[in-house]
């Protein structure tokens, strides 16, 4: 009887010993499966969210699903190697469109979201205006339009550091030997800052031709006007506008305006 049992035992042992191989394995499985059962809906509740910032940002640009996956498969091509990540999904599409009415409606659409937002930024520079008269009705403690003027405004002046969000708007004609040579000097220096926004107030709407013309005169880069690095606009009214803010209605051309975190102040040629 004790040979018998001698005989089994090892028989025993070994089933026991594979029994514990299996059984860790086994729950280890078992808590792998219910750890992702419970993360599931962690996942899907994140990738809702990603979803849903997608299609709020693509209704913001009035884009579609489609036109929006476009924009992104452009960016992570040739485009966003080249272009700056602040170039708005209407340029990217414009940019690439595929035909020239897709071309025109991208167009049509960025300039009206661009003359939306310079009509905001008066309409603030406006209420700024209101309130610096309205709390402090003695006057402004500086008065720009006089400043721009003096020997003390030159002096600052010198001292004058770019900010990379800067924008210049620049009112020109296209027969203004003075404002090429300050326009050449302001383009030197445009690394340091947003861009420019040239205005020409001698061209008319259906003459954009002559934009073209005179960009290509002065040598500005295409590539720039493509980024939005330097926009190409027809003055349309907006110098008289904007001057009356800031003091420079009887200036001589070219007329410069520093636009700076939502301010509009004079920014006088002698600088360049």
């Amino acid at each position: 009887m004790s040979t018998e049992c001698r005989a089994v035992n090892p028989r025993v042992g070994f089933i026991g010993f594979c029994l514990c191989l299996t059984l860790p394995v086994y729950a280890d499985s078992v808590q792998t499966a219910e750890s992702r059962s419970s993360n599931t809906p962690a996942i899907e509740q994140s990738a809702t969210k990603r979803i849903d910032s997608q299609v709020f940002r693509a209704d913001e640009w009035g884009l579609d699903e489609s036109e929006w996956l476009r924009y992104q498969t452009l960016m992570q091509g040739v485009r966003g190697s080249v272009s700056p990540a602040t170039l708005s999904p209407l340029e990217v599409l414009g940019i690439h469109a595929r035909s020239a009415d897709e071309r025109r409606r991208y167009a049509e659409r960025w300039a009206v979201m661009m003359r939306d937002d310079a009509e905001r930024v008066l309409a603030f520079q406006r209420a700024y205006d209101d309130a610096q008269r309205r709390l402090f009705p003695n006057g402004l403690l500086i008065d720009p339009g006089v400043v721009a003027s003096t020997k003390s405004n030159q002096d600052r002046s010198s001292n004058f550091e770019w900010r990379p969000s800067d924008r210049v708007l620049f009112f020109t004609d296209t027969q203004c030997s003075t404002c090429d040579a300050v326009l050449e000097r302001l383009v030197s220096q445009i690394k340091h800052f947003s861009g420019i926004d040239l205005y020409l107030i001698d061209v008319s709407a259906g003459d954009e031709s002559r934009i073209r013309d005179w960009a290509a005169s002065k040598q500005i880069d295409p590539q720039w006007v493509s980024e939005h690095k330097i926009t190409l606009n027809i003055d349309a009214g907006a110098l008289n506008q904007v001057a009356g803010h800031t003091g420079q209605q009887e200036q001589d051309l070219p007329i410069l305006i520093l636009r700076r975190e939502g301010r509009l102040d004079p920014l006088p040629p002698s600088r360049f």
